[in-house]
């Protein structure tokens, strides 16, 4: 073969490197990014003395942009704090074109053109030359005539409930005998298009009026923690109609290289929106941390909402630090919610996190009836947040649309990437795990069991105990409404024991979900029963564990009780022990026998984490019969509240007062101390650091604010230092409107 020539070298050069010899275009997967449109594009030859006032020109294009104005009040619009046009697809908007001249339908050709992206190709969605029709057709784009007056004319426009989201440019074409001419590039007619819950036509159709506020136009919701004996609420800044955020929730979209062109499909969006909200690995928006170190960053328990998170990362393009599963799914639900997909948050208690997903959580103990923490590698999460967007599967068979398990939770790699979902929660039910996406993930989070083994030094294992009902126990979300649980477990699981919850196990067992097998299942029914409870405890006070036996037989038992106190990240993972005790029972015939064990703040205090999550694990070993009886429950301590109070009027646009106020409970100081105060519609979010507050003393701090919005709105305030985290205070306050003079 002949070298190649300078020319074919210089040829080569101009190919863009995206190309390669295999596509005409570069893949269009930038909104932000636009080429230039000619404003004349002429055809053949242009006579000498040609003049543009001799044809239809366009003078001006009114967009009734306004919050007050019909398109934004009809397209459920008018919160956003954003001064362009943006209306839902598959739903009529007014334009209005003033020309130079009255517009004569006879001689005049004229019409609308949007444009997304780079490479404007109709047969992608990303060029739409809106034709004018006599009568709009839902389904399709058209523009209708519906109002003239001398040289002005309106426009109906209709959009395709299947169109691209995100911002289109506008432009009016008029054809000439000598080829078209165009309006000049306005950034003031851009139009911003979203999903549409209200549109039959539209793949996130939602009927519900009292669902589409909550899961579309609520910008607050609430995050359920803590675990199953102590569930505890938080109130969640979605601010997804407040400045910016709009267009850095399409800017992620950008940042996930999604084309253009499947823009308009829910499952696409949401499933690259399950990777790109965490930073895992592809430099996505939040950072996560569960080692309780925050070098350089926010401590997750100390945001309030999702607004500082996205414009910081619009603006640095770099993750921000740091996050986990609730903040994870509260930025995940505004970039929903922005969108105009309905998306809600769903708490998932005692969540499975096993790697294998075979339905199966090993616990290991040795034959001494300690648990032996080498060999024990699954973690129970004392719970755990995702989110669930509403959309149709026409990629499914029929009945599996609705909502759809999405997780940004940085846990598991799903082809290539830390993404999970849309997984439909009906699938989940009934077992049909073979469904995409990453169902047989989400199935095992909540329908494992917990499986009991004692570890011969043989090196044999034997199956104690099985464990069917801790995982998954409880699965809530916010209530329509109000601020109040909704307990959705039941749409995911039928209950334990049912002929339709073993079914759903067979459907999920013949797709290939894994489980332990039948002729490794435990040994039959004891003789004794042994369950504990923790008592309900404030940060830094001793509490006492009741430990209860339960002889059923009428036989004699001695036993040997161990009792370990651990501390221990909310997923479950052991930081270290702190209390190891081991006592002895006698338990009579028939009889029952209650242990108690006291556990001192001072034993807990110097080494507690964030969440203030202690788990016992509790085995007692027949001395008899050498069976071994184990427990595990965690619980989760009470930490004192901020108090929010706003003396004075509440009115829009007038001054207001807010004072956030704390009283150190702890026998120790608190130093470094910052404080967060949010509050959509009230003011921007603020913080501010104290240095020092001394045990007993209370901080002060008043913050003035000018309200933006009247009705219903809430103050959200956290607290964090090093050696207190999860501080929370809310209050629910009524702004009234400026009275009219």
């Amino acid at each position: 073969m002949s070298e190649p020539t300078h020319a074919d070298k210089e040829k080569k050069k101009t190919i863009p490197p995206s190309l390669s010899g295999r596509r005409a275009l570069p893949p269009n997967i930038s909104n932000a990014e636009e080429d230039e449109v000619p404003v004349m594009e002429m055809t053949g030859l242009v006579p000498r003395g040609f003049n543009l006032k001799d044809f239809l020109e366009v003078k001006e294009v009114h967009m009734f942009k306004g919050d007050q104005d019909v398109n934004k009040q009809e397209h459920h619009t008018d919160k956003y704090y954003h001064p362009k046009l943006i209306v839902r697809r598959g739903q009529p908007f007014l334009i209005q074109i003033d020309f130079n001249r009255p517009y004569k339908p006879e001689k005049d050709q004229f019409w609308v053109e949007y444009l997304i992206g780079r490479y404007p190709q109709q047969n992608k969605g990303t060029y739409i030359p809106i034709p004018l029709v006599e009568e709009l057709q839902s389904g399709t784009w058209g523009a209708k005539i519906t109002w003239k007056d001398d040289s002005s004319i309106r426009l109906s426009i209709m959009s395709a409930p299947t169109c691209i989201v995100g911002k289109f440019r506008l432009y009016v074409a008029v054809l000439t005998p000598y080829g078209i001419l165009r309006t000049k590039r306005n950034p003031e007619t851009d139009t911003y298009i979203l999903f549409n819950p209200w549109c039959p036509e539209d793949s996130v159709f939602l009927d519900d009026e009292k669902e589409r506020e909550e899961y579309v136009l609520n910008d607050l919701g609430v995050v359920f923690h803590g675990d199953i004996n102590s569930i505890k609420s938080r109130s969640w800044n979605y601010g997804q109609f407040e400045e910016g955020i709009l267009d850095a929730c399409l800017h992620l979209m950008d940042r996930a290289k999604l084309d253009l062109s499947g823009r308009g499909d829910p499952v696409k969006i949401s499933r690259v929106g399950s990777a790109v909200i965490n930073a895992k690995d592809d430099e996505g928006v939040v950072a996560g941390s569960w080692d309780n170190i925050y070098a350089y960053g926010v401590v997750p328990s100390a945001w309030t909402g999702s607004v500082d998170i996205l414009l910081e990362y619009h603006s640095s393009g770099m993750p921000v630090r740091y996050g986990q599963c609730w903040v994870f799914a509260g930025v995940f639900n505004t970039f929903l919610r922005c969108i105009g997909i309905p998306g809600r948050i769903v708490t998932n208690y005692s969540s499975a996190h096993d790697n294998n997903a075979n339905l199966q959580l090993d616990v290991f103990v040795d034959e001494e009836g300690k648990m032996d923490s080498k060999l024990t590698k699954d973690s129970i999460w004392n719970y755990h947040c995702w989110n669930e967007a509403w959309m149709a599967r026409p990629d499914l068979p029929v009945g599996f649309g609705g909502w759809q398990v999405v997780d940004s939770t940085p846990q598991e790699n799903s082809d290539g990437m830390y993404r999970c979902g849309p997984a439909s929660v009906q699938a989940i039910k009934h077992g049909h795990v073979c469904f995409q996406f990453d169902a047989p993930f989400v199935f095992a989070e909540v329908n494992s069991d917990i499986v009991y083994s004692k570890a011969m030094k043989d090196g044999t294992r034997v199956i104690e105990h099985i464990d069917k009902t801790h995982i998954g126990k409880f699965i809530l979300t916010k209530e329509i409404g109000s601020d109040g649980t909704k307990d959705i477990t039941e749409q995911y699981k039928f209950q334990e024991g049912t002929e339709e919850e073993r079914l759903a196990l067979e459907t999920a067992l013949m797709y290939g979900i894994k489980k332990v097998t039948q002729d490794t299942m435990e040994q039959a029914g004891t003789d004794v029963d042994m369950d504990f409870q923790v008592e309900n405890a404030i940060l830094g006070s001793d509490f006492k564990v009741t430990v209860t036996f339960r002889n059923n037989s009428h036989t004699r038992y001695t036993a040997t009780a161990y009792l370990s106190g651990n501390i221990v990240f909310y997923t479950g993972v052991t930081k270290n022990e702190f209390k190891s005790h081991t006592f002895d029972v006698t338990l009579e015939p028939l009889a029952s026998k209650i242990s108690e064990v006291l556990i001192k703040s001072s034993e807990y205090m110097s080494q507690l984490l964030e969440q203030a999550s202690l788990h016992f694990f509790v085995t007692a070993r027949l001395n008899e019969t050498k069976k071994i009886l184990a427990k595990q429950k965690t619980s989760v301590l009470q930490i004192p509240k901020l108090h929010i109070k706003v003396p004075g009027e509440k009115v829009v646009g007038k001054e207001m007062s807010v004072i956030v106020e704390f009283t150190n409970p702890l026998n120790q100081k608190l130093v470094n101390v910052l404080v967060r105060l949010d509050g959509p519609g009230l003011l921007r979010t603020t913080t501010k650091m104290f240095r020092e507050i001394p045990k007993n003393s209370t901080l002060t701090w008043e913050e003035k604010s000018f309200p933006r919005q009247a009705g219903i709105r809430k103050l959200i305030a956290s607290l964090n230092c090093d050696a207190l985290r999860h501080v929370y205070g809310e209050l629910d306050l009524e702004v009234e409107r400026k009275p009219l003079m």
